[in-house]
């Protein structure tokens, strides 16, 4: 138990720094090509068929670039596709989801308080609801109400805050932000490997057939670029939200959620009306700014309890242990008056990370973490403050190692 539980760390660790690296890569070429496309200008004399140019520069050289709406006339010899980097984020985001929400579903997924349900249940409906999401998007796109952006991206907003509220009902409070995130970002990749260079790859195929390329494959693929620019910000904003809980764990967590998508869209316009040379919207930034005063107030919102919280199956054993009593003392005086409903410790207001350990439940149920902050490390207490003994430390690791035995 003790081999498999800093091993599992560590994965989660390294298959967490992977999901950044990749995302970076999407987020940061996504960013790019988006103010490309924004800055191109048009003068006489351009190749036929080429919509506009730009000069740039960067790493002491000069870049000329030309888009062509359609296809040029001619297939070049070498074309860069631009798809791996999104294929790599969700894979391995769906990795992490694995590692953290699916083998630690009774502490991190299903809160018995919102909906009682069991492993293979929550793990399933978690799955669903994420492929759920992109077919009801995908349909929405395609029907007559695709023919209109703006239509489309308020009925869609509307189906997200509509999301938002569902998943509050099914997961505890840092899964629904988190899975809010993974749904938008499998729209967002779906587009990319479904979409986008699938109709790319048809309009190559008919460049080396010989054929003329039908212009709509170019224009779906662009509405749907479109909407991956304007949900990058809230999903980055989700997926960090699981270590703020005033964000996922307060009462109106799913309109804090609906806001950020707003937030979101209003950067996103600021910086994509710049790079088109449309003006400088700087009104955006106040809009954006009053959203989040709005986050903040609505964050100090009495959560409403539903229960007292209960031990998990798997952690039941934790408390069975002879070692629970003296670890309860431990876990009372050294960690509760920071982690707890209503802390004592000076400067503390919200427990940290929204974990509280003033329960026999909320012991029992985060044992994990108990073990490996306090008991294989000394990352917890901070500087230990509360003073934990080294035999206060080896109790720790005894009781989470010997549970069961």
């Amino acid at each position: 138990m003790m081999d498999f539980a800093i091993f599992w760390d560590w994965l989660s660790f390294a298959v967490r720094w992977l999901h950044v690296i990749t995302g970076i890569a999407w987020i940061g070429s996504s960013f790019y090509f988006v103010a490309l496309d924004l800055g191109l200008r048009q003068r006489p004399g351009m190749p036929v068929g080429a919509f506009g140019e730009e000069w740039q520069v960067h790493g002491g050289g000069f870049y000329h670039i030309q888009k062509y709406l359609v296809a040029p006339a001619e297939m070049p010899e070498h074309l860069t596709w631009f798809k791996w980097e999104s294929y790599a984020t969700w894979l391995s985001g769906f990795a992490m989801l694995c590692v953290v929400y699916y083998a630690g579903a009774d502490l991190f997924l299903i809160d018995p308080n919102v909906l009682p349900m069991s492993v293979p249940v929550g793990i399933l409906l978690s799955m669903a609801t994420i492929g759920v999401g992109w077919v009801v998007y995908d349909l929405l796109c395609r029907s007559p109400l695709g023919k209109s952006d703006t239509g489309l991206m308020l009925v869609l907003y509307c189906v997200l805050v509509f999301i938002a509220w569902g998943l509050t009902h099914l997961f505890t409070g840092r899964a629904a932000f988190l899975h809010l995130g993974a749904i938008t970002a499998t729209i967002m990749s779906a587009n990319v490997f479904m979409v986008i260079i699938p109709n790319q790859k048809i309009v190559v195929a008919d460049l080396i057939a010989g054929r003329k390329p039908d212009p709509k494959y170019g224009k779906i693929a662009k509405q749907r670029s479109l909407h991956n620019n304007y949900l990058t910000l809230p999903v980055l904003f989700l997926m960090l939200s699981n270590h703020y809980p005033l964000a996922f764990g307060t009462q109106f967590n799913w309109v804090i959620a609906s806001l950020v998508f707003i937030i979101g869209v209003l950067i996103r316009h600021y910086f994509n009306s710049v790079h088109a040379r449309k003006g400088n919207p700087t009104w955006t930034w106040l809009g954006a700014l009053v959203l989040f005063i709005i986050i903040i107030w609505l964050s100090t919102a009495p959560k409403v309890l539903t229960g007292e919280p209960k031990t998990s199956a798997a952690a039941q054993v934790y408390v069975a242990s002879v070692h629970f009593p003296a670890v309860r003392d431990t876990v009372l005086g050294r960690c509760s008056m920071c982690h707890a409903a209503e802390p004592v410790y000076e400067g503390i207001y919200h427990a940290p990370q929204g974990v509280m350990l003033d329960t026999d439940a909320d012991i029992a149920n985060h044992a994990r973490e108990i073990y490996l902050q306090a008991g294989r490390s000394h990352a917890m207490p901070p500087a230990n403050v509360s003073q934990i003994t080294d035999k206060e430390r080896a109790l720790l690791v005894a009781w989470f190692e010997g549970a069961g035995k």
